[in-house]
């Protein structure tokens, strides 16, 4: 286990997140103008960092937002296991009424601790979990000092959560904006969160 710095980011604003449309890892959009001025503000503010291990999911939204630091040749490892949640039928769909009530009814199954709850052809919480489990497995065996990890709104609830070793029934609580960060240090042990939902460097935007 290494100690390490470690900067969690949600990817930036795509036109379905605009649009109010579900996307999940079903539908792998792309950053619209606003999303990828974000991810370049996001370097701007914070290429000077050096960050020698940079990760986005497999999901084009999440590699674009921080494509920018492939300009200091960084290599942008891609890792599926923290892509967004599956959310099944309700993806490329807006809030159609009848979805809505299947959706609050997923979510307060989980806020209930019955994390196997899903949207029809869906992924569970509990699977979630299960991948980010590892993810950050592998993550503190790794020697890189300061890292870079871009995902997406859902798995950040859930690995936030990993992060305060809170049960994902509290996920809701998780704040999380467009290329909003989540800063924080790995001990060799235990996480410390130091900055959450941070978005100072999107003011002027």
């Amino acid at each position: 286990m290494y100690p390490k710095e470690v900067y969690f980011i949600r990817h930036g604003e795509t036109e379905q997140n605009k649009l109010g449309i579900v996307q999940g890892s079903g539908i792998d959009s792309e950053l619209n103008t606003l999303g990828l001025i974000q991810g370049e503000s996001f370097y701007k503010n914070f290429c000077d960092k050096n960050f020698d291990l940079v990760i986005a999911s497999d999901m084009q939204r999440a590699y674009q937002t921080i494509q920018f630091f492939e300009h200091q040749q960084r290599i942008i490892e891609r890792d599926p296991r923290i892509k967004e949640i599956c959310w099944g039928e309700h993806e490329g769909k807006q809030g159609d009424p009848d979805l809505l009530i299947k959706y609050y009814k997923i979510i307060d199954s989980w806020k209930s601790g019955d994390y196997h709850a899903s949207a029809l052809f869906g992924e569970s919480a509990a699977k979630l979990e299960a991948r980010l489990v590892e993810f950050l497995a592998d993550l503190e065996c790794r020697e890189a000092k300061r890292v870079l990890v871009c995902t997406h709104g859902r798995t950040l609830r859930a690995l936030v959560c990993k992060l305060k070793n809170w049960p994902l029934s509290r996920m809701e609580e998780i704040e999380h904006s467009n290329a909003g960060l989540y800063h924080g240090f790995y001990n060799g042990h235990s996480w410390e969160l130091i900055k959450e939902n941070y978005t100072e460097h999107l003011n002027g935007i």
